[in-house]
């Protein structure tokens, strides 16, 4: 038996240290998270009741094409029904489309460093990986543009970026999408869209009329806090997306992913108050590293990635061994940093204190 063959140079996604392994492997009695860029508030209370009446009906199985959650969305982002189509995670919503699009006669191009699934699905559908490295951390435009060819199916554009948290503003994604042929799908993964607080991001929902060539990807799993429950969703031209539908497994998404989305969505005043304090959180970050002296990038996420100008996994073990789990920049482009998720105003001050003790 022999399976693919670039399967063998990819390695599984390597998640975040859990808490308890930390807890158990250090001594500790408390762990904080800031790592995976979860929802330190958790998610809205109206979830947890609409979950308990749903674990009635474990039975049967979910609705496979999601009709609850789908017609309340589209009446929210002003589209059709069938311009949606919904994944585990947005996660699976690139697998979708790396399965739909891509194939060993094709490539497809993404910036260097972002999201790492884009690459790793499209090394599995045995596509070309061409990778434009960010200038100062945001997209090269210009360059990704000039990499296309006859052959180009997919361009992957993340914004905010993870890991710089950098955006793409209005004017240059609009000026990028015009210039585009019609032959290649643009994806615009915007997973952190509900912690954006920039007035030039663009609305990219109003701009699939102008282009049927466009997907946007977002998920539950950041601002709504529904990280555990695995779901999100990809927005296109209704040509588009029942065109990819055959490619989506059949009950992708749970009873229980369906449940919480469709409740989460009910609260919209958690989703600002989470926004709100995000921001906040960030402005800590942001002046301890002008205390310190420390290069970052401002962000528009719920993270930021500070660059320590030293060993980001020495950083990283010795704030293991206090109680905080963090992300090395080491396995992200950025060797010389750390990605931290922005926090609850406690476990910010927390973690700051810790950092002016190793600096």
């Amino acid at each position: 038996m022999e399976i693919k063959s670039q399967l063998r140079s990819l390695k599984p996604y390597q998640p975040g240290k859990p808490i308890e392994e930390v807890k158990k492997e250090y001594g500790l009695d408390k762990v904080v998270k800031l790592a995976s860029n979860e929802n330190p508030y958790g998610c809205s209370e109206k979830v947890v009741p609409a979950l308990e009446e749903e674990l009635k009906q474990l039975v049967l199985y979910p609705d496979g094409y999601s009709a609850v959650l789908r017609e309340k969305l589209s009446v929210m982002l002003g589209i059709q029904e069938k311009q949606l189509i919904f994944g585990n995670g947005s996660d699976e919503v690139v697998q979708i489309i790396c399965r739909a699009f891509l194939d060993q006669d094709s490539n497809t191009i993404m910036a260097v460093p972002t999201f790492p699934q884009y690459r790793h699905n499209a090394v599995i559908e045995g596509a070309e990986i061409r990778e434009i490295p960010v200038i100062n951390g945001e997209h090269d435009l210009e360059k990704m543009l000039s990499s296309i060819d006859a052959r180009t199916k997919v361009v992957w554009l993340c914004s905010p970026d993870n890991p710089t948290g950098r955006y793409i503003n209005e004017e240059s994604f609009i000026h990028f999408m015009d210039r585009v042929p019609e032959h290649v799908l643009v994806v615009s993964d915007e997973a952190y869209r509900e912690y954006v607080t920039a007035d030039d991001y663009p609305e990219t929902v109003k701009l699939l009329d102008q282009y049927p060539n466009l997907v946007i990807l977002r998920t539950f799993s950041k601002a709504y806090g529904l990280a555990a429950l695995r779901i999100g969703y990809g927005i296109g031209s209704e040509t588009l997306i029942q065109g990819m539908e055959p490619a989506r497994e059949p009950f992708n998404t749970s009873r229980l992913a369906q449940t919480a989305a469709l409740a989460a969505l009910e609260d919209q005043e958690f989703i600002r108050r989470c926004r709100e304090q995000n921001t906040e959180g960030l402005s800590q970050y942001y002046r301890f590293c002008e205390e310190m002296n420390l290069s970052f990038f401002p962000s528009q996420g719920n993270f930021i990635l500070i660059d320590f100008n030293r060993d980001g996994n020495e950083l990283f073990q010795k704030l293991l061994e206090k109680g905080y789990i963090v992300r090395s920049g080491a396995a992200l482009g950025f060797p010389s940093c750390l990605r931290i998720t922005v926090g609850s105003k406690e476990q910010n001050n927390g973690i700051i204190t810790e950092l002016k003790k190793i600096l």
